[in-house]
């Protein structure tokens, strides 16, 4: 597929900065959580995978590319879907387990087309509105 490229695991070697990835605190298969989140709104649009390659050409692209644990490869957000995520910035959280990516989404963040990944489910809504209580 276009924009994938196929690697046997994660977090084979990388040219990720050496001082960066002394600080993640990775999963056991060598990933992190890495959220993104519309810069301008704070729309929070999707969670995907990063292992020390994927941050590596996230940070180096300024387009974000993550790991698909089912396909066991890299993919760059909207290189198939055109649904393209411009990096604005990358931030670590103060645990250093996650990444929070700052983006420009282009069209649909979600695989299903929705705009966000949190669309469709929501399990509870502004529980403080009038219309929580009926």
């Amino acid at each position: 597929m276009v924009g994938m490229t196929s690697t046997p695991s994660p977090s084979t070697p990388s040219g990720l900065a050496p001082q960066i990835a002394a600080r993640l605190k990775r999963s056991p298969d060598g990933l992190i959580p890495a959220i993104a989140q519309q810069y301008d709104t704070g729309e929070v649009l999707m969670l995907g995978w990063m292992d020390d390659e994927a941050l590596h050409r996230t940070l180096t692209t300024g387009r974000c590319t993550y790991w698909s644990r089912s396909r066991r490869e890299y993919w760059v957000k909207g290189d198939t879907s055109g649904h393209v995520q411009h990096v604005k910035s990358v931030a670590l959280d103060c645990d250093a387990d996650t990444v929070l990516v700052k983006v420009d989404q282009v069209g649909a963040a979600c695989h299903t087309g929705d705009r966000t990944c949190f669309d469709a489910d929501v399990l509870l809504a502004d529980a403080t509105s009038p219309s929580a209580d009926q």
